[in-house]
C-alpha cells in the first residue's frame, strides 16, 4: 500500500471565473431552448410562467447559499452525497449514490444529450420529427466525444466551458435583443390579460416547477468539486451568487422575448423554441439559432460530465463503489474510471430514453435528495454549531427550501397520482437493501480485488487523496 503522502491529488485549478462558468455553463444547457413550452402549457397563462420562472431562479439562489455553508463546513468533493455521508449516515448515503448514479445523473446527461442531437440534426430534417434512432445515435457521439475529454485533461474540460459559455450567452443576448426591439415596435398583445386560464391545481404547477427546475439544475455544480477549487471558503457562494443571479436574469428576458415574439400557442407547440423563434425572427438565418443551441447543450453536458464523475470518485473513497473508481489516471490527474463509469450507465440510460418522462422522474429523485442534505445543514446548525464556518446562512434558509422540497416531491402525486413515481421511490429504498450485504459485509472481496488490480493497469490509475 502507498503512504498518504505518496497518493495523487486532484489539482486546486478552478479560479472564480471558471467556478462562475461551471455554474452558468451547467445551468444554461439545454433546458431554456426547450422547457419554456412545458412550463407555459403546465402553468397555463404567459403570466404564470414567469411567476414560476422567477420563483424557480429564487428557490436555485435560496439552495445554493444553503449549499454554500455546508461546502465550506465540510470541504470535499461530492456534493449531496459527502454531505448526507457527514450527517444521516452511510446508509442513507448509499441510497443516494445508487440513486445518482443510475437514474439522476444518467437522465441529466441524457436529457441533455437529446436536446443537444434534436438541435443538431434539425437543420437536416426540416418540416418534420427526425428519426429516434439518429436522434439517439448523436446524443450517444457527444456522450463519448466529452467523456473523452473530460478523462484527457481538466484544463481542456475547463476550456470548453469557458468557450460555450460564451457562445450561449451571446445567443440569449440575440433573443433579448430581438424581443426589445419587438417591445418597443408596440408588440405587447400577447401580455393582455396575461394571467388568463392559470392552472392553479397542485399537479399542474409541481410538473411546471418540474420544468422550470430542470433549467436551473446545476447550481450545485460547484459543490460536486470543492477540491478542485481555489481558495473554496471565499470563491464558493460569490460564484454561486453571481453565477445564479445572471442566469435568472437572462432566464426571464429570454420569456419575455419569446412571448413577445410567438403567441401562446405558437410557444406550446414547438419542439424547439429557439428554433421556431429564429425562423420568426432571423428568416433564413434561423439555422444560426439551431448551431447556439447545439453547443449550449454540449457545453452543459460537459459540465454535468465533470461533476458527475467527481461524486462517483469521492463515493468510492468512501468505501461506497468499488476501489477503482476513487482513483485518478497517473499523469493526467483526471478521474478517468468514475467518468468511463457514468458514461456506461448514461448510454444504457439512452436506449429507452424519453425527454419529458426524463425530466419529472429526474427533479422527483433530486429534490427528494435536496430535501435530505439541508435536513443535515439544519442539524449541523443545531448540533454542532461550533464547527469553523467561514460562510454562513440564517436558519430560516434551509428550513424555507426544505419546505419547497417536500412540495416538489408531493405535488406530482396528490392530484395525479402515477405508478412510476412509486416505482422510482422503491427504488431509492431498495438501496438499504443492497448496502447490507455489497458495502457492510463486502461479500465478494476477492473478485473486486483481481478486477480492481486488472483496471488499474488497463486504464494507468492510481489511488487518490483528498485535498484538504
Amino acid at each position: 500500500m502507498e503512504s498518504d503522502t505518496q497518493r495523487l491529488k486532484l489539482k486546486r485549478e478552478v479560479g472564480i471565473i471558471g467556478g462562475v462558468s461551471f455554474i452558468t455553463g451547467t445551468m444554461i444547457g439545454s433546458g431554456i431552448f426547450i422547457s419554456p413550452q412545458f412550463v407555459l402549457s403546465a402553468s397555463g397563462s404567459p403570466g404564470a410562467s414567469l411567476v414560476i420562472w422567477t420563483c424557480c431562479g429564487l428557490i436555485s439562489m435560496l439552495a445554493g447559499l444553503c449549499y454554500a455553508e455546508l461546502g465550506t463546513v465540510i470541504p470535499e468533493s461530492g456534493g449531496e452525497f459527502i454531505y448526507i455521508v457527514r450527517t444521516a449516515g452511510k446508509v442513507v448515503a448509499f441510497m443516494f449514490v445508487l440513486s445518482f448514479i443510475v437514474v439522476m445523473k444518467p437522465a441529466s446527461a441524457t436529457g441533455v444529450a437529446l436536446s443537444f442531437a434534436e438541435y443538431v440534426v434539425a437543420p437536416f430534417y426540416s418540416g418534420c420529427s427526425p428519426p429516434q434512432l439518429v436522434l439517439k445515435l448523436v446524443a450517444a457521439g457527444a456522450i463519448m466525444v466529452l467523456t473523452a475529454v473530460n478523462c484527457l485533461s481538466v484544463r481542456l474540460a475547463t476550456g470548453i466551458q469557458v468557450v460555450s459559455m460564451v457562445v450561449k450567452l451571446l445567443a440569449l443576448a440575440v433573443i433579448i435583443l430581438g424581443g426589445v426591439v419587438m417591445l418597443f415596435q408596440g408588440h405587447t398583445e400577447n401580455f393582455d390579460n396575461s394571467f388568463e386560464g392559470t392552472n392553479v391545481d397542485v399537479s399542474s404547477m409541481g410538473i411546471a416547477f418540474y420544468q422550470g427546475l430542470w433549467s436551473y439544475s446545476g447550481w450545485n455544480t460547484l459543490n460536486c468539486l470543492t477540491e478542485e477549487l481555489k481558495d473554496p471558503e471565499v470563491n464558493l457562494p460569490r460564484a454561486i451568487v453571481i453565477g445564479i443571479s445572471l442566469v435568472t436574469g437572462l432566464y426571464l428576458l429570454v420569456n419575455v422575448s419569446y412571448l413577445t415574439v410567438m403567441t401562446p400557442r405558437e410557444l406550446m407547440s414547438s419542439s424547439a423554441v429557439a428554433v421556431t423563434w429564429g425562423n420568426k425572427m432571423l428568416g433564413s438565418w434561423g439555422w444560426i439559432m439551431s448551431v447556439a443551441a447545439a453547443l449550449s447543450a454540449f457545453g452543459s453536458l460537459n459540465g454535468t460530465f465533470f461533476s458527475g464523475g467527481r461524486v462517483s470518485f469521492v463515493a468510492a473513497r468512501e468505501g461506497h463503489l468499488p476501489d477503482i473508481l476513487a482513483m485518478a489516471h497517473v499523469h493526467r490527474l483526471t478521474p478517468s474510471p468514475a467518468l468511463i463509469f457514468t458514461t456506461i450507465v448514461s448510454l444504457l440510460v439512452l436506449i429507452p430514453g424519453d425527454f419529458q418522462s426524463i425530466v419529472n422522474f429526474f427533479s422527483f429523485t433530486a429534490w427528494i435528495f435536496y430535501g435530505i442534505t439541508l435536513s443535515g445543514l439544519l442539524y449541523l446548525k443545531i448540533k454542532k454549531p461550533e464547527l469553523p464556518r467561514p460562510y454562513k446562512v440564517p436558519i430560516i434558509l434551509p428550513i424555507l427550501v426544505i419546505i419547497v422540497a417536500v412540495f416538489l416531491v408531493l405535488a406530482p402525486i396528490i392530484d395525479d397520482p402515477q405508478i412510476e413515481y412509486l416505482y422510482v421511490t422503491l427504488f431509492i429504498l431498495s438501496g438499504a437493501l443492497f448496502y447490507i450485504p455489497l458495502i457492510h459485509y463486502k461479500l465478494c472481496p476477492g473478485l473486486l480485488t483481481k478486477l480492481t488490480v486488472f483496471l488499474q493497469l488497463l486504464l494507468e490509475v492510481a489511488p487518490a487523496e483528498k485535498n484538504l
